[in-house]
């Protein structure tokens, strides 16, 4: 009687690319909120370009494409759409000149703002099917989108300060969904909590 075929799993020979994500996210969400939440004056805006390029662009990427390889459809979405987000956001605050634009050009921020919360918003439905720990992530990333599309339509500092304020406990959870990953793996056990899915 022949042993029943072994299934190896896609992408098995790979690291988990989503601490790397994670990380990449919070670094670049953290220096920007901070910003935001009027801890840094804003003309220090520009001090985020490295890391919307290298770190939260081009290294969030490129974990997602790891992502596509280990047959991670959530996480090839998440962390490719979020890397993208990162080199626009580069693009649109660093290197577009919207002043011919005139006072469309705030409501032109804030559709921009409205489309990323609405595309986060139906990724922190699915991420209520990973763990608790990456639903995190995604509930105060929403809160944070949602708050700075308030301010970007109505013009009010208040709504921009609290998406800020959020953004920073955003990147505190990403920050920790990374490390509970890292530190698991190097342990070998699940020390560290991320309450997974049952």
């Amino acid at each position: 009687m022949e042993a029943p075929e072994r299934v190896i799993p896609p992408g098995s020979h790979l690291a988990d690319p989503a601490p790397l994500g994670l990380a990449a996210f919070a670094m670049t969400t953290f220096f920007l909120s901070v910003v935001n939440a009027g801890l840094l004056p804003a003309t220090v805006t520009a001090g985020v370009f490295g890391l919307a390029i290298f770190y939260g662009g081009i290294a969030q990427f490129a974990a997602g494409l790891w992502e596509f390889a280990k047959g991670n459809t959530f996480g090839a979405v998440a962390f490719c759409s979020y890397g993208a987000f990162w080199l626009s956001f580069w693009f649109l605050a660093g290197r577009t000149d919207l002043a011919a634009a005139g006072p469309s050009a705030g409501k032109a921020v804030a559709y921009y703002l409205l489309g990323w919360t609405i595309f986060t918003g139906y990724m922190m439905l699915a991420s209520f099917r990973v763990s608790g720990a990456v639903a995190a992530v995604f509930v105060t990333l929403f809160v944070t989108f949602a708050l700075l599309t308030i301010g970007a339509f109505t013009g009010a500092a208040f709504w921009g300060t609290a998406g800020g304020i959020v953004g920073i406990i955003t990147a505190i959870v990403a920050w920790y969904a990374s490390f509970a990953a890292v530190f698991n793996f190097t342990a070998k056990r699940p020390a560290v909590p991320v309450w997974p899915r049952a």
